[in-house]
């Protein structure tokens, strides 16, 4: 598994924190585990290979940080979305920037020129084109205004 499909799973499960209900280290561990994803990969081949131990903990330490810093992150994502109601935006498209910039933030192992490439790409198989444009301008003026050279 590549970093890039390890990354496309956190974002699936971001998601879906919005929807439930329980401790994230519990629900991590009901997702990630070999019987899951064989399930899973009958419907999507993002789920044929299960992370080995580095992947994991790279997915893992993603949704940990995604649920522990959602409000900050929803609050950068506010402040750049420029004429779009926070409401508005869907869930799929949070859930990708949330990790986009979780990563900007939280890694700094990682360029931010390819957390945004790899946001866009993600999003585009997910999204409308103008929903992919808004993510990537986003993205774009975060990094401008917010991380220092």
């Amino acid at each position: 598994m590549v970093r890039s499909t390890a990354r496309e799973i956190a974002i699936h499960l971001s998601y879906e924190l919005s929807f439930i209900n329980q401790p994230i280290d519990q629900m991590l561990d009901q997702r990630l585990t070999a019987e899951r994803f064989q399930t899973l990969a009958e419907e999507d081949s993002l789920y044929a290979e299960f992370p080995n131990a580095k992947q994991e903990a790279y997915i893992r330490s993603l949704v940990k940080g995604v649920a522990e810093h959602g409000a900050e992150l929803d609050q950068y994502i506010a402040r750049y979305s420029v004429g779009w109601d926070f409401a508005r935006i869907p869930l799929v498209a949070s859930a990708i920037m949330r990790v986009a910039m979780y990563e900007i933030l939280y890694m700094p192992d990682i360029p931010n020129g390819v957390s945004i490439n790899e946001a866009v790409e993600i999003a585009k198989k997910y999204e409308t084109p103008e929903t992919v444009k808004f993510i990537n301008g986003i993205l774009g003026s975060f990094v401008r205004r917010e991380i220092p050279n």
